[in-house]
């Protein structure tokens, strides 16, 4: 007998609020195949999915089974998503490398366009990653009710209500607040490091760089040489004694 989800108050969030805004260049461009005006579209609405999903999808991270299929009607954008989140690259980058509970708030960020509403939340669906798997707990994800109402089924998931028209500065873009790395395996690949350089470089142009024969090339061997002489005696005339000085002969 399969578990229940957990229920979970929601909180008032941003994403919750009616849709009133402003059009500005800054607000989230939703990509769509319902309004497609040319095959570059499609692309374009490709590469948004792979950012929203994997944030740079290089050449070995992408489906293009699922791109063919998508291109050519028989899959929806619900679909492609779907097909993303249980490719081996998102589950090699995000579960693999992180908790339960944090692979659900960075799946929720990414698949609801919003951040957790609480801890209840995380528990609710990593019940239903331990009990369903990563493929339960995807399809679950988006056949909620949620997901139906902002996305549907052919709309690119997007951050909502990111940019609101009385805040000088939206929210954090996810990518940046989520990295995809826990605490854990950050410390465990060795990185962030603080690199400190002792030495200063310094960049010469190359009609400023001295040509071969130039002294400016043994200034620093001059530099290093350190001549020893031989220093001047330093006696008074008074304490010379003159007959024993002056040879006998």
């Amino acid at each position: 007998m399969a578990i229940p989800l957990l229920e979970y108050p929601p909180v008032c969030q941003n994403q919750r609020v009616v849709n009133y805004e402003v059009p500005g260049d800054e607000q989230t461009r939703i990509y769509s195949t319902d309004n497609l005006l040319s095959p570059s579209d499609m692309g374009d609405l490709i590469e948004a999915a792979y950012r929203q999903i994997f944030f740079h999808a290089f050449a070995a991270d992408r489906e293009r089974f699922l791109e063919s299929q998508l291109r050519n009607g028989q899959i929806t954008v619900r679909d492609f998503i779907r097909g993303l989140l249980l490719s081996n690259t998102y589950k090699r980058s995000f579960y693999d490398l992180n908790s339960n509970y944090r692979f659900v708030e960075q799946t929720v960020q990414r698949v609801l366009g919003r951040d957790v509403y609480s801890e209840r939340e995380k528990i609710a669906w990593s019940i239903v990653v331990a009990t369903k798997g990563i493929k339960g707990f995807v399809d679950q994800l988006l056949n909620s009710e949620e997901y139906l109402q902002a996305f549907g089924e052919n709309t690119v998931p997007y951050q909502r209500r990111r940019i609101l028209s009385g805040r000088s500065v939206g929210e954090v873009p996810f990518n940046i607040k989520s990295p995809r790395y826990d605490a854990y395996y950050r410390a465990k690949l060795g990185f962030p490091q603080a690199i400190w350089q002792t030495t200063v470089r310094r960049y010469t142009s190359y009609d400023r760089q001295p040509r071969p024969g130039s002294p400016a090339l043994f200034l620093d061997m001059a530099r290093s040489i350190n001549p020893k002489g031989n220093q001047p005696q330093r006696l008074s005339a008074l304490n010379i004694d003159i007959e024993k000085s002056v040879p006998r002969r």
